[in-house]
Formats: C-alpha cells, structure tokens, sequence
C-alpha cells in the first residue's frame, strides 16, 4: 500500500474502530445494568416467596420478550424490553434459588459457587476474546444447532422425567454457553454485531444459562440434603 492509499484508509479504518469500540463499551455497560436488575427481581421473587411460574409460562414470557426486544433493537423501546425481558427473568430465577436454599443444607453455598463460576468463566473467555482478537465466527453454527439440540433434549428429559438426561443437558449447556461468550464476544470485535441491544441480550442469556445449569450441577454432585 503506498503512501496515498494509507491516507485513504486510514480514517475509514480509524471510524471502524471507533465505532466498534463504543458498541463494546455501550453493550458491557448495558450488560452491567441488566444483570444488576435481574438480580434485585430475582432478590424480591425470593423475598415474596413468590413460586415458580412453570414451564409454559417462562417460555412464553421468555420468546415473547425475546421477540419485542429484537424488533425494537433500534429504537429507544429495545431498551424498556431488554429490562423486561432480564427482569422477568429474574423473577424466575428467584424461586429456583429458595428451592436451593431450602432444600439443601449448603443451598447458600451451591449458589455462591455458581455464582463465583459463571462469574470466572465468564470473565476469563470474554477477556481472552477480547485481549487475543482471535474469530470466533466458525464456532456459530456448531454452537446455535448445539443449543437447539440440548433445548430440545432439555424439554425431553422434562416431560419423561429422565434425570439423568437433564444432567447431561446441564453439562451440554455449560460448554455451549461458554463457547457462545467467545463467539459472541468475537462478533463484537470483529464488527459482526453492531447493535449493543442484541450483543447484551445475548450475553445476558449466555450467562443466565451458564449459571444455572452449574447450579444444577454442582446441586446434584455437591448437594447436602
């Protein structure tokens, strides 16, 4: 490349990593909120003693919001859904954690655990993707039919009521959703997700998942009755 063409280029690129940067900056801020609010519904659900809405209704409230927020993802309403959709499913979290609670002698400490493992896996993969810039992007369809495969295994072992499925189902999500944060988290890097909206709402369902099925997990295999 001569010396005109740097010229050239170098502040289209120099606005490309500008505004990739605030993408990221925006969507770890958002990010931060959200977790934070879906932990205070999450904390109120265990006040109240609220029960757990089942199935159905977590998978319909779930998509629906799902839904809203990605067609409102660039208007000022994606915001309001985002919310909705962390808090909602914080509320859903909340009877889960007193289930723990109650039903295990150490529940405070199964749920610290997992709280301290989503917390470290999370961290440690999104500063790789970040520090390295290795892409990620190959990892996306084996990832996305993966999810599909152990969501749908996830509803078989429900219905059968085959523990042990569920168990493998919660090891299963574990890897994927730990491969979603760096696909995800690389997407962000390399301009392969522009919209922080959408980038915040899958990490957030990243870790949501990563969380509980470590506390499944670690309540089957150190669980105290």
């Amino acid at each position: 490349m001569n010396q005109f063409e740097r010229v050239i280029a170098s502040p289209a690129s120099t606005s490309s990593a500008l505004a990739t940067n605030k993408v990221i900056r925006n969507t770890y801020a958002l990010l931060s909120m959200t977790l934070l609010f879906s932990a205070a519904c999450a904390g109120i659900a265990m006040a109240l003693k609220l029960p757990h809405p089942g199935m159905i209704i977590t998978l319909v409230g779930y998509f629906g919001l799902l839904w809203l927020t990605t067609r409102n993802a660039n208007s000022a309403k994606g915001l309001i859904f985002v919310f909705a959709l962390t808090g909602f499913m914080g509320m859903t979290l909340g009877p889960i954690l007193n289930a723990y609670l109650q039903n295990f002698a150490n529940g405070g400490q199964l749920v610290m655990m997992a709280m301290g493992g989503t917390g470290a896996l999370f961290l440690g993969l999104s500063g790789y993707a970040l520090q390295s810039r290795k892409d990620f992007s190959f990892m996306g369809g084996m990832l996305f039919t993966g999810v599909l495969v152990a969501f749908l295994a996830g509803l078989g072992a429900i219905f059968f009521e085959i523990p042990g499925l569920m168990l493998a189902v919660s090891a299963m999500f574990v890897i994927l959703m730990s491969g979603l944060i760096l696909f995800q988290t690389s997407q962000l890097v390399h301009g392969g997700e522009t919209n922080y909206i959408l980038a915040t709402v899958g990490l957030y369902v990243s870790i949501f998942n990563l969380f509980t099925s470590l506390l499944h997990l670690l309540g089957v295999f150190g669980g105290d009755d």
